[in-house]
C-alpha cells in the first residue's frame, strides 16, 4: 500500500516531467488539497512576480525520518532541486531564443562550452537560493520546504560571469524579464 506522501511525491514527480516534456512551463494546477497548509505547499513550484520581484519558487518535502535535521535537510534539498528544474528550463528558453534571435547567422563560439557556462550559472545561483519557508503536515509528520531564487540574483551573476558570451548576457539583460513573463503568464 502505497502511503500518502508517496503518492504525493510520485503525483509532484510526474507534475515535473510533464512540465520538462513540453518544453516551456506549463502551468498544472497543483492544488495538492493539504488542509491547513500553507497556500505555497498547496501551489507546488512555480515562477511568480509579486512585491518581492520576479520570483523561481520550488517545493520539497520528505517524510518522517527519525531525525528532524535530516528530515528538514532532504525537504530543502528537494525544493532546491525543484528550482533546479524550473531554473534549468528557463535557462534553456533563454539561449533558445538567444540562438534563435540574436545568435542567428552568428555561431555561438563553442556549442558545448556555451551550454557548459550556462550550467555553471544554474548551479552557482542554486547556491544563493534561500529557503524561505518550512511547514510540518501535523496530520503525518511530512516537512515541506519552499526555496526561493530572485531573477535580480540571477541577472547579477551572468553579468558579473566574466567567461560568459557577451552576447548573451547583453541578450539575458535585455529580454530576461520579458521571457520570464511569459513563462509566468503561461502557468497561469
Amino acid at each position: 500500500m502505497i502511503g500518502q506522501t508517496m503518492r504525493l511525491t510520485l503525483v509532484g514527480a510526474l507534475i515535473l516531467l510533464l512540465a520538462a516534456c513540453s518544453g516551456g512551463m506549463t502551468r498544472v494546477e497543483s492544488d495538492l488539497g493539504i488542509e491547513d497548509a500553507p497556500d505555497w505547499v498547496n501551489e507546488g513550484t512555480q515562477v511568480l512576480d509579486d512585491q518581492g520581484g520576479r520570483l523561481f519558487h520550488g517545493i520539497g518535502s520528505a517524510p518522517p525520518m527519525g531525525d528532524d535535521s535530516l528530515q528538514r535537510s532532504t525537504a530543502d534539498e528537494r525544493a532546491r532541486a525543484a528550482l533546479a528544474r524550473v531554473l534549468g528550463s528557463y535557462m534553456d528558453v533563454v539561449s533558445s531564443d538567444y540562438v534563435a534571435t540574436d545568435g542567428a547567422g552568428k555561431e555561438v563560439a563553442n556549442e558545448q562550452s556555451f551550454s557548459r557556462q550556462i550550467k555553471n550559472i544554474t548551479r552557482r545561483n542554486l547556491v544563493g537560493a534561500k529557503i524561505i519557508g518550512r511547514w510540518r503536515n501535523p496530520a503525518n509528520g511530512d516537512v515541506w520546504s519552499l526555496a526561493e531564487l530572485d531573477l535580480e540574483r540571477l541577472k547579477a551573476t551572468l553579468a558579473g560571469d566574466k567567461a560568459m558570451d557577451s552576447g548573451f548576457q547583453d541578450y539575458f539583460a535585455k529580454h530576461g524579464k520579458d521571457i520570464f513573463d511569459r513563462m509566468r503568464e503561461s502557468q497561469q
